[in-house]
């Protein structure tokens, strides 16, 4: 499914008019930008506004620090202020078990708008204006869920040649409860969330771009059947694969966050390597797997080379000073390292990563708000980040809480847009449905695997994988606006008389009711999504589940 050619098209021969692969690469290209382009930039800044505001407006409440903001918030200031993460209570470096770029990023914001910690006795003014001090360490993540939402609508547009189904994606992953309560809180799964998207749209963009490589190609005469060089495109730096580079330095972003975007880089090489052989298989190419290995297969070492050294350098301040936990060789027992300006400190970093993978391979504990991941997009066990019994709210009793929980209808539509779109994807041979399953899957089966050893997991582990599963939302609801056996972008308008014009009408009527029936559900659900004070009966009315919610 993840291969060429898209939905309900043949491979077409080569010709020596620019046929086959060129053909289709015109036609494709000539939708998207025939498109009326500043329509659809209006349309994404509307989306993006809406998740701004929902993400902006009121982030400084409530007030301290929720949940595992008392790590981060924290952890995120030493590094800003010392290049390490920093206990100033104790006056000693912080064991952490996470890669340090996600709270590089939480303090910027704090850096700019002020920190405060009154354990540590630690205040500071921020250097662009002095704010709440939560407005400081939770910018930062509010400004990355915006952009995500940003990514997904041109992502959306990019696959499905579609505006509406661009935005559609967008607006359904800016009125999910679950992205909300990420992008207001400083907390590392919305950065994770971010560069595993970006590293995505990097390759769907690479897709394109070696597609235009191969068309040119065609046009100018290529005669793919030849062997070697002769029967592929010319080559020079100006035809490198730099959005497959990219794609390597954003995961590398993504790796230095949390460790859990590795189980991604297998998925994404697959990703280059079916649609690389795709494009070959239609252009004519005789043996098109054998072509690939040998010229794509260099490329991905260097993407995975620059993948590590972007992992590397977010690093830096543990390298560069002796303050860092585990950074000297006699920093712990036992250790036989050398003092070498350069291979001491690595060897170091390499121990300190075998005792923080220690530290996860062996986290068991029981907590109260711990689930399985086939409870995830069921929604069978969200985590409360905060809950306060008082405040004013015109009743007897009140309540406030964060709840991180995905918009019901939404995340209850997973499932079935999953079903649907193993059997549209064999159905239509179409490479986005391999791809949404694929990177769907390698944000969710892992987690099973591990759930095997009874491993403690949180809902939130599901977080990188929660725009593909938008994405498959929106493809399903692409499949009904389209024509009969029509492709899924072909968003065209109803026009009476049409074949399928009755099914169309009622398929568009049936997916704009469904967007909206998403945005009243968020509506309802967001006095907990963001802690507003409501009546306590108003709260213990969105607890569903039976209680599982509480």
């Amino acid at each position: 499914m993840t291969g060429e050619p898209s939905a309900n098209q043949e491979p077409t021969p080569p010709s020596a008019e620019g046929g086959g692969v060129a053909a289709v690469v015109r036609r494709r290209f000539a939708t998207v930008d025939t498109q009326v382009d500043r329509f659809s930039w209006l349309a994404t800044a509307v989306v993006v506004a809406i998740a701004a505001i929902v993400r902006f407006v009121g982030l400084s409440s409530p007030k301290g620090k929720i949940f595992d903001e008392t790590y981060y918030a924290k952890d995120a200031y030493g590094l800003i202020s010392r290049g390490v993460e920093w206990n100033y209570k104790d006056n000693v470096p912080s064991y952490v078990v996470h890669p340090p770029l996600g709270k590089w990023l939480i303090g910027i914001g704090e850096w700019a708008f002020g920190y405060q910690d009154a354990d540590s006795k630690v205040s500071v003014p921020g250097h662009l204006m002095t704010t709440a001090p939560e407005f400081g360490w939770r910018f930062s993540a509010a400004v990355i869920g915006t952009l995500s939402v940003l990514l997904l609508v041109r992502i959306g547009r990019r696959m499905f040649r579609s505006t509406v189904l661009g935005c559609a994606a967008g607006l359904l992953l800016a009125l999910d409860g679950f992205h909300l309560v990420l992008s207001r809180a400083a907390l590392l799964d919305i950065f994770l969330l971010f560069f595993v998207l970006a590293a995505f749209g990097a390759l769907v963009l690479d897709r394109d771009a070696r597609r235009r490589r191969w068309a040119r190609a065609l046009d100018d005469g290529l005669d793919p059947s030849q062997p070697g060089r002769a029967g592929r495109p010319p080559t020079g730096w100006r035809t490198w694969p730099w959005w497959r580079l990219a794609a390597g330095v954003l995961i590398g972003c993504a790796c230095a966050v949390k460790w859990s975007a590795l189980y991604f880089v297998p998925a994404f090489a697959l990703l280059v390597l079916f649609w690389e052989v795709g494009v070959r298989r239609s252009a004519g190419v005789r043996r098109p797997w054998r072509d690939t290995l040998v010229d794509e297969l260099p490329w991905l070492v260097l993407a995975g080379v620059l993948m590590l050294g972007t992992y590397l350098a977010t690093w830096s301040g543990w390298l560069l000073t002796d303050d860092g936990y585990y950074r000297l060789a006699s920093s712990y027992p036992g250790s036989r390292l050398s003092d070498r300006p350069v291979i001491g400190p690595l060897i170091n970093l390499f121990e300190y990563h075998r005792a923080a993978y220690g530290f996860h391979a062996q986290l068991d504990d029981a907590h109260k708000y711990q689930s399985w991941p086939w409870q995830w997009l069921l929604l069978g066990r969200p985590v409360a980040f905060h809950y306060a019994g008082d405040g004013v709210c015109g009743a007897a009793s009140c309540a406030s809480e964060i709840l991180l929980l995905g918009t019901p209808l939404l995340w209850w539509s997973f499932l079935p847009a999953l079903v649907a779109l193993v059997w549209l994807g064999v159905a239509r041979r179409d490479w986005r449905a391999g791809a949404i399953l694929l990177t769907v899957a390698a944000g969710l089966l892992p987690w099973f695997w591990f759930a095997l050893d009874g491993r403690t997991m949180f809902s939130f582990y599901a977080a990188p994988a929660v725009p593909f599963l938008v994405l498959a939302v929106v493809y399903v609801l692409g499949a009904l606006i389209a024509p009969a056996g029509g492709d899924v972008g072909a968003v065209a308008p109803l026009v009476p008389g049409d074949p399928s014009y009755e099914r169309r009408l009622v398929g568009s009527i049936a997916a704009g009711a469904y967007v909206l029936l998403v945005a009243l559900c968020f509506a309802y659900f967001y006095p907990i999504f963001v802690g507003r004070v409501i009546p306590y009966s108003d709260w213990l009315s969105r607890m569903w589940l039976d209680g599982r919610w509480i």
